[in-house]
């Protein structure tokens, strides 16, 4: 058996765990009288932020930001709805980007990239998933401001593709080192997709590179988050259902339609969106703390 058709067989597995905690996660929400059924705006969600994501705009900020304008989630649920709910949709990302890009990287340098962004998901889950309502509006404030960053240096630096498809020695201690962190942010909310390209660039290989690496990273890690998330009730159980109904014709629709479409005027649109969104979510934890803090009037 080759590597590459043993990630596949893995990716199954995986695939397999995920349907396995997501049935629970959603009979245990069933029985204590949650919704579980998508509502139209939840699955239109699901189908416009994984139409684009197969384009390096990602879909975490957008969601999020899409969740806040409509209060569909509340704040310290959305890093738990964001991984649930994507899962599916990412898995497919997933196997067609092995498929198209598996000679554009050496696919032990992809495993092993694959493998620390899982175990930073799986640590990231167990630290992000029980935050309390307020931790999560920061960190996630924080997170997305980060994640405008990392955008708006992908968009204006226009770094150069290099020729490598394997690392080694110290550039691959890099990597490893920079995946388990992304595996990590994840969890609180920020995509993984744009600072791979970035580091992909910078460490010196092609751009097509990072499709395999990120779209088979999210897709291994996100299962293993999900676990977590599902198991602290840390997810909302309706909205989840919407991503993942409508976020996979989403993603199948965009492979055939946008192939050659200039997506760089949506990347701004969501720069400024994700930047008000961050904004917004870092004002509303001050809010709330002030609110917290105020003694009532005549209170000893």
């Amino acid at each position: 058996m080759s590597l590459i058709t043993a990630l596949f067989a893995a990716l199954a597995i995986f695939g397999i765990y995920y349907v396995f905690i997501f049935y629970r996660g959603i009979t245990a929400a069933k029985a204590a009288g949650e919704p579980v059924k998508p509502t139209s705006l939840g699955l239109a969600i699901g189908a416009v932020t994984n139409f684009f994501d197969n384009f390096g705009v990602g879909s975490f900020a957008t969601t999020t930001s899409l969740f806040r304008a409509t209060k569909m989630v509340r704040d310290e649920k959305i890093p738990g709805t964001l991984n649930v709910g994507h899962t599916i949709p990412t898995f497919v990302e997933a196997i067609a980007a092995t498929a198209l890009f598996k000679t554009a990287i050496d696919t032990g340098t992809l495993v092993q990239m694959i493998i620390a962004a899982v175990a930073g998901a799986w640590l990231g889950a167990r630290i992000f998933g029980g935050w309390p309502r307020r931790n999560v509006q920061i960190g996630m404030g924080l997170a997305l401001l980060a994640a405008v960053g990392i955008m708006l240096t992908r968009m204006l630096l226009k770094l150069p593709d290099g020729d490598l498809t394997q690392l080694v020695g110290a550039k691959l201690i890099i990597a490893l080192l920079v995946q388990f962190i992304l595996g990590m942010l994840m969890t609180l909310g920020i995509g993984l997709y744009a600072p791979c390209m970035i580091l992909v660039s910078i460490l010196g290989m092609n751009i097509t590179a990072a499709f395999p690496i990120m779209m088979g990273s999210c897709a291994f890690l996100m299962p293993v988050a999900s676990g977590n998330f599902v198991k602290l009730k840390s997810f909302d159980p309706r909205a989840s259902m919407g991503l993942l109904i409508g976020g996979v014709p989403g993603v199948l629709i965009s492979a055939y339609i946008v192939k050659s479409m200039n997506v760089d005027w949506l990347k701004w649109l969501v720069v400024i969106v994700v930047t008000y969104t961050s904004i917004s979510m870092l004002l509303t934890a001050r809010r709330e703390r002030m609110k917290a803090g105020a003694a009532p009037v005549g209170a000893h």
